[in-house]
């Protein structure tokens, strides 16, 4: 199968829950900088939650440049992965509305785990449709950074019943790590 139409349809799935992130943000009904200190959970809840779809996204293409072919195993697993994606807007905008209370923080934690479980799935079934020698099994090996952010988020949910803020700050070292750039793929793309 051509893996053209599994890219176009991530991405514009990809693009409308940044969308919808968005248009959650609601703008003030005042005109001073207190009236934007009260939407500051909102904001950072979004700014979190769309470096975390970023980086979906940018590994999303980087892993599919490097696939060679979809089979169904992969069609599904990638809608595993975009179903996962999709909630994270639903609970961005519960966890910053509620100033990140312990539950919505925790289910925050829940849905990026599970987003990081997709993700592994989808990796997965691209390499068993690839073979063990392909161009991504070269690239990812054992994944201890993948393995690493989902451990901090198992410790991470609970972490948010004792403090949210404990949790938000795994969260987003999560996210800083995966800022700095993978370049497992591009090398092995490239030689």
């Amino acid at each position: 199968m051509n893996k053209g139409r599994l890219e176009a349809f991530s991405d514009g799935v990809i693009a409308i829950i940044i969308t919808i992130m968005v248009l959650e943000l609601r703008v003030p009904h005042g005109t001073t900088f207190g009236d934007l200190r009260l939407l500051l959970p909102v904001f950072l809840s979004y700014v979190l939650s769309f470096v975390n779809v970023g980086i979906y996204w940018n590994n999303h293409h980087h892993m599919l440049h490097a696939a060679r072919h979809v089979s169904a195993e992969v069609l599904w697993a990638n809608l595993h992965l975009l179903f996962w994606l999709s909630l994270i807007p639903f609970t961005t905008g519960w966890m910053g509305e509620n100033e990140f209370a312990k539950l919505p923080t925790a289910i925050y934690g829940v849905v990026l785990l599970m987003a990081a479980f997709a993700y592994i799935w989808l990796q997965g079934a691209i390499v068993r449709v690839d073979g063990p020698e392909s161009p991504l099994a070269r690239a990812v090996g054992a994944d201890r950074k993948g393995l690493l952010s989902r451990l901090c988020y198992i410790v991470a949910i609970p972490s948010s019943f004792v403090s949210p803020w404990i949790a938000g700050a795994i969260y987003v070292g999560v996210a800083v790590s995966w800022l700095i750039p993978d370049r497992r793929v591009e090398r092995v793309l490239k030689s």
